[in-house]
């Protein structure tokens, strides 16, 4: 009997080890740490994986930084936007709470770059709110922010001035007709357009911290697109953000494997990638759900 795609789509993403631990975003490639912290998530369910995905979570460790940041590759430690994802693929790991509790405290520390918006300024969004950037000394931005808040929520620390000023600022950045794009509402009086993949992110971060309500009109927009979505990511992420709100269309569960199979024309897709569609067949309640059990407060940051 043939595989199901999502068990086909996990034997790729367990195709993609190195030597070492930890994985590569593609076929034949090279470790890099988002693309393990996302096979870790889109595998952590499996008893079967857990001794590759300890080894995985090790490699990681020994490429995080004296001050707990995780970034993007030795040669830039300024794009430390893995930092999050490192998070999360360490939670619930008794051996790995160290490095997650100081990268805990890295994200609880830094902001991206702030300042009041002046009166003639072409954007409409408030530029002093605190959130996160990709890059050190940039300025915050919706995905890098949303990734933030939800490691730092689902490690216990929802309630941090940190989290709560950047759940504002989500919905400064929320865009009047509803969704979110990049981070940019109004430039010269003219409406940006939203983009799936950043409302889906938005959406789920902003879960249990705002009312139905306010994010409505973003559900509403999501709900229109979310059928003629043929990426992984965006597709993904529009899922794990209506999920999270009870919000997710009836005929969800068949456009995931839709979706894999689109490898056969265009190719296979990376494993972050991957990744997001798996994390998005197996939760259906957004990507807190990955966690279906209760779990203990993550160690406290030092300092």
């Amino acid at each position: 009997m043939a595989e199901d795609p999502i068990s086909q789509g996990a034997a790729q993403i367990k195709a993609r080890i190195v030597p070492g631990g930890g994985f590569a975003p593609a076929p034949q490639g090279d470790y890099r740490p988002d693309a393990t912290c996302w096979a870790i998530l889109a595998l952590m369910a499996d008893p079967a994986q857990q001794a590759i995905i300890q080894q995985a979570r090790t490699r990681l460790a020994a490429g995080q930084l004296a001050d707990g940041r995780v970034s993007i590759s030795p040669e830039h430690p300024e794009a430390w936007w893995p930092t999050a994802l490192a998070i999360l693929a360490w939670h619930r790991s008794p051996e790995h709470q160290s490095p997650q509790a100081r990268a805990i405290h890295f994200l609880l520390t830094t902001t991206g770059r702030h300042w009041p918006r002046p009166a003639d300024s072409p954007v409409a969004h408030d530029t002093d709110i605190a959130g996160w950037s990709w890059i050190a000394q940039t300025h915050s931005w919706v995905e890098p922010t949303s990734m933030a808040m939800l490691a730092l929520q689902i490690t216990g620390y929802g309630d941090h001035p940190r989290v709560q000023e950047a759940g504002r600022m989500l919905l400064d950045r929320q865009l009047p007709q509803g969704g979110w794009n990049y981070g940019n509402t109004l430039v010269y009086d003219q409406e940006l357009r939203p983009m799936p993949l950043s409302t889906g992110m938005a959406l789920n971060a902003l879960h249990r911290r705002t009312s139905r309500a306010t994010i409505q009109r973003s559900l509403a927009y999501l709900q229109a697109r979310a059928a003629g979505l043929h990426t992984p990511r965006s597709l993904g992420w529009s899922l794990l953000g209506l999920g999270a709100w009870q919000a997710r269309p009836e005929p969800a569960p068949a456009w995931i494997p839709a979706c894999l199979a689109r490898q056969a024309q265009y190719g296979a897709y990376d494993t972050p990638s991957l990744a997001v569609l798996l994390v998005a067949a197996r939760s259906p309640g957004g990507l807190e759900a990955i966690f279906s059990e209760p779990w203990p407060k993550a160690a406290a940051p030092k300092g």
